[in-house]
């Protein structure tokens, strides 16, 4: 679990900065502030920041599309990873977006502890989109959590 200082609220665009710093730091292949401006403005999504002492540590996009739920991008701090951010970030998209609705997601097969904390969750493996990630050329992996696989870190152990 996080540590006590740690809450999760509304990701807003003046949160954007911080955002995009800790992206670069994540990810191979960082996602733009224009992608980040997209998702915010879908008043249907689920965007949420972790702050600790006053500075955002974490943060999740999941978009909506009809009936589905996307987790498109999730991300902690390097340095902060490993104290349950991303597992707190999770269990609140599940309680604003709903418990029992479908969720999907794509991960890189080479992201183990990431494809371990989604399984905690729910998901399970669906297939893979060939050649997804331009950086590399490798495949994702695609997840999908319905109301049939629900489940949380609680639950599950």
């Amino acid at each position: 679990m996080p540590t006590p200082s740690v809450t999760i609220r509304s990701l807003g665009y003046s949160d954007l900065p911080q955002v995009i710093a800790i992206e670069r730091r994540a990810f191979p292949t960082p996602w733009s502030l224009a992608m980040f401006v997209l998702e915010l403005s879908k008043p249907s999504g689920v965007c949420l920041a972790a702050i600790e002492e006053r500075r955002i540590v974490g943060y999740l996009i999941c978009s909506r599309y009809a009936d589905v739920w996307h987790l498109m991008n999730i991300a902690v701090d390097p340095p902060a990873r490993r104290q349950g951010i991303a597992t707190a970030l999770l269990e609140r998209m599940i309680d604003r977006a709903g418990e029992d609705a479908s969720y999907t997601l794509e991960v890189r097969p080479s992201n183990t502890q990431a494809i371990s904390l989604y399984e905690r969750f729910g998901f399970r493996s669906a297939g893979t989109r060939r050649r997804y990630y331009q950086d590399t050329g490798e495949d994702a992996l695609i997840m999908w959590r319905t109301a049939d696989t629900a489940s949380t870190p609680s639950a599950s152990g």
